[in-house]
């Protein structure tokens, strides 16, 4: 599921690029989900990217951390159960990690966002329920830091430049994707956090 969620969001994203897809049709806009009932772009947006960085980064990311939730998912509640709700997940991370803007800017017609970016962080923090003490690497830090340590300071970070809102990143969907990632993944399995005291405590 990993790989086809990849495939696709890749090549979507590089057919914008190339221009023989309009990414202002996908992109999401809250004026436009709000005032012309375009309600795709809360999902749509998350194929599409604002370049080849944004996207390379972002499907690493998919790709190293949503393999550790697709393989728990499918231990847990076998294949086809797990296959689907990792999908869920992420599918309901995109519409998720977006309302907050929606609410935001839902009467500015110039808003507009694009990539996976929150869909990737509720990934990563389902991942971290998963393996706690997975080592995470953070921009010029050159040890990696455990999840049970990253999470809230990632949360932190994300919470401040939000209210900060002086660059052109979606804080925002960063720090809501995150919480659903935790919420979603409790909720499918309530006892994952019994388990994550017991690895902390090993």
């Amino acid at each position: 599921m990993t790989i086809f969620l990849i495939l696709l969001t890749a090549a979507v994203s590089i057919l914008c690029f190339s221009g023989r897809m309009d990414i202002g049709a996908l992109k999401f806009n809250a004026y436009d989900v709000r005032h012309r009932n375009q309600w795709y772009r809360l999902f749509s947006y998350g194929l599409v990217h604002g370049g080849w960085g944004h996207l390379i980064f972002n499907m690493l990311a998919l790709y190293f951390f949503g393999t550790v939730v697709e393989r728990n998912f499918s231990l847990f509640f076998g294949n086809t159960a797990g296959n689907a709700l990792y999908f869920l997940l992420y599918v309901s991370a995109l519409a998720v990690s977006s309302l907050g803007d929606l609410i935001k800017y839902r009467d500015d017609p110039y808003y507009n966002a694009v990539g996976a970016s929150g869909a990737v962080s509720a990934v990563l923090f389902a991942s971290i329920l998963f393996e706690p003490k997975m080592g995470i690497y953070i921009y010029l830090i050159p040890v990696p830091v455990p999840g049970y340590i990253f999470a809230p300071l990632y949360l932190l970070y994300c919470w401040y430049m939000a209210r900060r809102n002086t660059d052109n990143i979606g804080h925002s969907a960063h720090f809501w994707g995150a919480l659903y990632g935790f919420v979603f993944t409790l909720a499918c399995r309530p006892e994952i956090l019994r388990d994550v005291f017991s690895r902390l405590g090993a």
